[in-house]
């Protein structure tokens, strides 16, 4: 299994796009795409999907403690992220106004919307028990990630 060794994401993109090879259903990418992710980097405690349906993000597939079901946009890092359509990095999610706690053992947070050109499709959301855990390395390698995991299928 790779894994992210100081900020380089290469080899882990290559394993995706190794794993996601002539698979087209989107759920089942999504699926291994957390698996791996959640693997791969050091340091975190949860990472999973929320999804826009109905105007607010419900929670989809993810690895980690059970997880908050529904935010509502502009809510928590994860639905300012998605209400900015912007990436977001919290060093210190109790810093952080309006924070939705839902492990109590992270610490830091960083959500990526994932968007089809310029439909929001929802938020990949990945927190830490460290403070200050991430940075535009994780970021830039958690959207090419989401570049590999929309290009390798139809998206619903």
């Amino acid at each position: 299994m790779p894994r992210v060794i100081d900020g380089d994401y290469a080899p882990v993109v290559a394993a995706l796009r190794a794993l996601l090879a002539g698979e087209h259903d989107f759920d089942a990418n999504v699926a291994n795409f957390v698996a791996l992710a959640y693997h791969a980097l050091p340091e975190i405690n949860w990472l999973g999907f929320y999804w826009l349906r109905q105007g607010e993000l419900v929670v989809g597939t993810f690895q980690g403690k059970p997880a908050c079901t529904r935010i509502a946009m502009g809510k928590g890092v994860c639905g300012t992220a998605a209400l900015r359509r912007a990436p977001l990095i919290v060093e210190d999610v109790l810093a952080f106004a309006g924070h939705i706690a839902c492990d109590p053992a992270s610490r830091s947070e960083i959500v990526i919307p994932v968007l089809a050109g310029e439909r929001l499709l929802g938020v990949l959301d990945v927190d830490s028990p460290r403070p200050g855990r991430f940075d535009a390395r994780d970021q830039a390698g958690l959207s090419t990630m989401l570049e590999v995991l929309l290009a390798s299928s139809p998206i619903p």
